[in-house]
């Protein structure tokens, strides 16, 4: 069981030397807020072919690693509080060791599940100044996750994220982005998250295609934006 520290929202705003749309920059609530199928009210996404939706309604990043990002980035004014990687949900106590897909939670009076990962994106390296940030979350495990709404209901920080049902236990975001990132060809794996059937049909559609192709998708597009050189 963990607290929710903090629920945060976010405006769009210009971001970075391209001015693109985007609800990154996320600011805490103080009081309660209700939570619909979609997300938070007031909270925003510039790109929503990438963000946000039902199965993105709710992202959640574990106070605990920003002492990790401090350490290796220094200082910074972004991370001097939570909402520095998008987050609508700051809590401690819950990891991606810890949360697997499919775990449900009673969260004030809303009810939530797990729904995967978060796939760190080029925003990132806008957010931190920074032009290797997104692949260092990826690299590092260190991503977040997302919730898909199961109720919709009012939710106030100070609330707790009060576990229900683990559907698939085993699937933890940890082994998730191990089979993304790490082990990438490992074909058990792959396969079983082919099966993994609360687990968006975008994702298992990664592990159906590396199985079909035997290659690994190109991430560059992802991680720099549109001026990488393979958009």
């Amino acid at each position: 069981m963990a607290i929710v520290g903090e629920i945060l929202i976010g405006a769009i705003a210009p971001l970075g030397p391209r001015a693109a749309p985007s609800g990154i920059d996320k600011h805490p609530v103080g009081s309660r807020i209700f939570l619909g199928s979609e997300g938070f009210v007031g909270d925003a996404q510039g790109d929503r072919k990438h963000h946000g939706g039902i199965e993105k309604a709710v992202h959640h990043y574990a106070y605990e690693h920003y002492a990790h990002w401090i350490a290796a980035l220094g200082s910074r004014s972004v991370l001097s509080r939570s909402g520095a990687f998008g987050e609508n949900l700051s809590t401690r106590g819950l990891t991606e060791q810890d949360v697997a897909i499919g775990d449900t939670f009673r969260l004030g009076r809303a009810v939530v599940q797990v729904s995967q990962g978060r796939q760190p994106c080029w925003k990132l390296n806008a957010r931190f100044d920074t032009a290797d940030m997104a692949i260092r979350v990826q690299k590092s495990g260190m991503t977040g996750w997302y919730y898909r709404v199961l109720e919709p209901g009012y939710v106030e920080p100070g609330d707790q994220l009060y576990p229900l049902d683990r559907i698939s236990p085993e699937w933890t975001i940890q082994r998730l982005w191990r089979v993304l990132y790490v082990d990438t060809m490992n074909h058990h794996e792959l396969a079983a998250m082919v099966e993994l059937d609360h687990l968006p049909e975008s994702w298992r559609g990664y592990a159906r295609k590396r199985l079909q192709t035997r290659q690994v998708e190109d991430w560059s597009r992802r991680l720099q934006g549109e001026s990488s050189p393979s958009a």
